[in-house]
């Protein structure tokens, strides 16, 4: 193995080429990034970075010294125009061809954006995935002004309490019946919803957008229901999805994402792939995680895979999500649930939901004592029964050893 090429500078990548050096790879690393930045973490830029708490150089996951200490090429603002698995071979924007041993593509994903024909082109339209996205907004966020949100997932409702935190009007649209309807129980609803009321947010849930107002710049809103309002500006937090064009051009195999096999490689044995792009396998079924912990356990297992270890990438998938004065940590995968099982002790809240008996995920609002237990016993696949994670004064830590 002579040349590592790694396509995406974000987590995965960057998890994916500390791990190469970390385990002893002496061959070329180059790291190709299409942004002009260093690799740098996301979860912040909704939150902290918004709100002015945290710096450029704080989100860096790694200062720009180590790239060059470790002898890795980082190769920034820089797109990757083709790949030709055959030749084994990457061609780059100006033109520059760079052949690799072997590929390792985390591309990440793409926020879904609303159409032009409704006003999605419009300025004053953005969306949030990436510190351009963050960067272009954060003039907005003055005392007074009138932002709508479209859509009522973790993203819209992070946005939502960093404006509401910085003084704005807050209307957040969710065609569902439900906030978070998607990903978690009406009870984790029900707690963010309350939360963002008492911070003044306006949340109409089943209710869609029909259409933007504005000449060149967004002015105003339609909704489904009728209602036409005043904006100064809307952040669109519908989702995303998987960057595979790159894999798709050059005949990949895709299913919901770049298809991997347990090791992180994909249907051309000299490529694998990590991270949001990426299909793997949980219990048997394909699925894609979108988190930062997937992004560096499976760029991590990959790396060793690509030294030939043979390592089998298992997902133990963990989430977090912090609005106002809360986090929210979150153990699991609630897919397919049939109970859910309240606990409150303290301030902290925690949601426990179980399939035919089975505990299959925690949401830790505040208690991070649930959520660490909690994630435990399901990794160790324990089942405590639901009376006793109901009772407050019982003393979840034991349940470890039972």
């Amino acid at each position: 193995m002579e040349h590592v090429v790694v396509v995406g500078a974000g987590q995965a990548g960057c998890s994916l080429v500390a791990k190469l050096r970390a385990e002893g790879f002496a061959g070329r690393i180059t790291l190709i990034g299409a942004e002009n930045v260093p690799p740098y973490q996301r979860p912040p830029l909704s939150k902290a970075y918004l709100l002015g708490e945290m710096t450029l150089d704080r989100l860096f996951l790694r200062p720009l010294e180590f790239y060059a200490s470790h002898d890795i090429a980082l190769r920034l603002d820089t797109q990757v125009v083709a790949l030709d698995p055959a030749e084994r071979e990457i061609t780059l924007g100006d033109g520059e061809v760079i052949r690799y041993d072997a590929l390792a593509l985390t591309t990440g994903s793409h926020p879904r954006s609303l159409p032009a024909a409704i006003g999605g082109d419009l300025d004053g339209v953005h969306t949030m995935r990436d510190l351009a996205d963050a960067d272009a907004m954060a003039h907005q966020f003055q005392p007074g002004r009138k932002v709508l949100i479209v859509g009522g997932g973790y993203i819209g409702l992070e946005a939502a309490a960093v404006a509401a935190k910085k003084g704005l009007e807050v209307t957040l649209l969710e065609m569902a019946p439900r906030i978070l309807q998607r990903v978690a129980c009406p009870e984790t609803s029900d707690y963010f919803r309350e939360l963002h009321r008492a911070h003044g947010v306006d949340i109409r849930e089943s209710t869609g957008l029909k259409h933007l107002i504005g000449e060149a710049r967004v002015s105003g809103a339609m909704l489904s229901d009728d209602t036409e309002m005043d904006v100064d500006f809307v952040i669109v937090g519908v989702g995303i999805s998987p960057a595979t064009e790159l894999a798709e051009s050059a005949g990949l195999t895709i299913d919901n994402g770049i298809l991997t096999d347990i090791h992180g490689r994909t249907s051309d044995p000299a490529i694998w792939a990590a991270g949001d792009c990426a299909s793997c396998l949980f219990h048997g079924q394909r699925i894609r995680l979108e988190s930062v912990g997937n992004a560096i356990d499976m760029a991590e297992a990959v790396a060793l895979n690509i030294l030939g270890q043979e390592v089998n990438y298992d997902p133990a998938p963990w989430f977090w999500s912090d609005q106002y004065d809360c986090k929210l940590q979150i153990a699991g995968l609630n897919h397919g649930y049939d109970a859910v099982h309240v606990r409150q002790a303290g301030e902290g809240r925690s949601h426990w939901y179980y399939r035919a008996g089975a505990l299959v995920a925690v949401d830790a609002m505040n208690d991070p004592r649930a959520y660490m237990i909690g994630k435990r016993l399901i990794e160790g696949g324990k089942s405590p029964a639901p009376e006793v994670i109901c009772n407050p004064e019982a003393d979840l830590k034991a349940l470890l050893r039972a």
